[in-house]
């Protein structure tokens, strides 16, 4: 059942504050679900480790009905305002490479923290893919592999929505082994 505004303004004088705190809580909600869903995204085609890291990130914790573009560097700009789509991973936007504290991240940790997502699992995948995609030190001993496997991948796809497909099953599966590692329920037995 829909409250109309007089329904709602005399459940206020009947309830007050809790009930007010309850509905505004409810439409911000309501507000942030509305604002993620089926949003398209462009970034700069031939995607390796972070452009392909970033899609399977906002689809999985952002948006499940995501639409991704992927064009030539220099058409980015105009493609995100003709197809009013959010521009990822290139220079001047704000979802890329930035600093903190003297510390270099990559789109992936952009997306993180425009997002507020705080999965443990995720965080950890997160210095996996800032490690294989940025000169980071002491990044984890995955790194120099997932940006292999990028290199590998691209080279087999015919394009980069089929990079995504081949590659989504092995963010999953990278996910789920943070999660693990986490857990102590396993740990990379042959690395220094």
């Amino acid at each position: 059942m829909i409250c109309s505004t007089s329904d709602y303004s005399s459940r206020i004088q009947d309830e007050g504050e809790p009930f007010r705190k309850a509905m505004e809580k409810i439409f911000r909600s309501i507000n942030e679900y509305t604002i993620h869903v089926n949003m398209k995204w462009v970034t700069r085609e031939r995607a390796k480790v972070d452009r392909i890291a970033c899609p399977w990130l906002i689809s999985r914790f952002v948006d499940k009905d995501a639409k991704f573009i992927f064009v030539p560097a220099e058409k980015v700009s105009s493609t995100a305002a003709a197809e009013n789509a959010i521009p990822f991973d290139v220079p001047g936007v704000e979802l890329t490479h930035y600093r903190d504290g003297g510390n270099e991240y990559v789109s992936f940790d952009a997306i993180i923290r425009k997002y507020g997502l705080k999965d443990a699992a995720l965080l950890e995948l997160a210095k996996i893919v800032r490690g294989a995609d940025a000169n980071v030190p002491g990044s984890p001993a995955e790194s120099p592999g997932l940006e292999a496997a990028a290199l590998g991948f691209r080279d087999l796809a015919k394009d980069d929505h089929e990079n995504m497909k081949l590659q989504f099953p092995f963010y999953d599966a990278m996910y789920r082994y943070c999660g693990l590692r986490l857990e102590q329920k396993t740990r990379l037995e042959h690395s220094k």
